[in-house]
């Protein structure tokens, strides 16, 4: 998930490896550390990771008793995740509270297609799959384009095979599984329009997350770091009544604190 930086401002990324595996004094340490040098952590975290690795980041947090530690896990496949990770470290180098920087994943996420081309559908789980394209996914050669975020879509490939897209300029990432096919460079980016296409390694959860090996996935977002500097300055920003913290949203990203409701309070008549 630690893709090659965007930019000579981008943040270097730290990864936590064997969460769930080594030992919890060392995981202790290491955070404890990361802690002490940056004063704040953001853990980006897949959704396809062992549900061991979530649990051990709780045990952390709690441990530590730290409101400094913020636990993300957004409903991205592993490409689309790892470019939000990447953004959030160009957004790292300006001058945006922590609490801030935290919550833009939130928001950035709204703007970012992650999809796949598959071999099969028959074990994929995070889209709705009709059972004709369960059939169709047993006869050879048949390939299907998916998009999972931000909303479900799924086709099987062919002349007329069309998938929705961002209707705003993007570039478009995609990482190469088991699988050949020139659909994603040949169609499908003329016609979502992207102003920019590179390749990067398949990350290693990608295979659990869509079910099959037999994949190419992709991932269309805002390359630009000024725009997604102006994007996340533009959202009104609240101070949590708990840890004081700005934040965009009504619930913290690091104390977990939600803003009060002010819609039962008892209005006192005027004068």
């Amino acid at each position: 998930m630690a893709l090659p930086a965007q930019d000579e401002r981008t943040l270097p990324a730290v990864v936590l490896r064997e969460m769930d595996k080594r030992p919890l004094d060392q995981a202790l340490a290491e955070m404890q550390a990361l802690i002490e040098a940056h004063g704040h952590v953001i853990v980006v975290c897949s959704r396809a990771v062992p549900a061991g690795v979530e649990q051990r980041l709780h045990t952390i947090r709690s441990i530590l008793e730290s409101d400094r530690i913020a636990l993300f896990r957004p409903e991205l496949p592993p490409l689309g995740l790892a470019v939000l990770a990447r953004q959030l470290r160009q957004l790292a180098s300006c001058d945006l509270n922590p609490g801030v920087l935290a919550s833009a994943g939130r928001l950035l996420t709204h703007y970012i297609h992650a999809g796949a081309v598959l071999g099969t559908v028959a074990r994929l789980d995070r889209v709705p799959v009709g059972l004709t394209s369960h059939a169709k996914s047993w006869m050879p050669g048949s390939q299907f384009g998916v998009v999972a975020h931000p909303e479900p879509q799924l086709v099987r490939i062919g002349p007329e095979a069309r998938l929705r897209g961002p209707e705003f300029g993007t570039s478009m990432l995609l990482a190469r599984g088991q699988l050949q096919t020139d659909w994603i460079t040949a169609a499908l980016a003329p016609s979502w329009r992207v102003q920019g296409l590179r390749e990067a390694r398949l990350p290693a959860e990608s295979a659990d997350w869509w079910g099959t090996g037999k994949l190419i996935e992709f991932c269309t977002y805002l390359p630009d770091l000024s725009v997604l500097y102006q994007l996340v300055g533009s959202v009104r920003r609240n101070s949590c009544h708990w840890c004081g913290i700005d934040v965009i949203g009504d619930r913290c990203v690091f104390c977990s604190a939600t803003a009060p409701s002010y819609d039962n309070q008892l209005q006192l008549p005027a004068g």
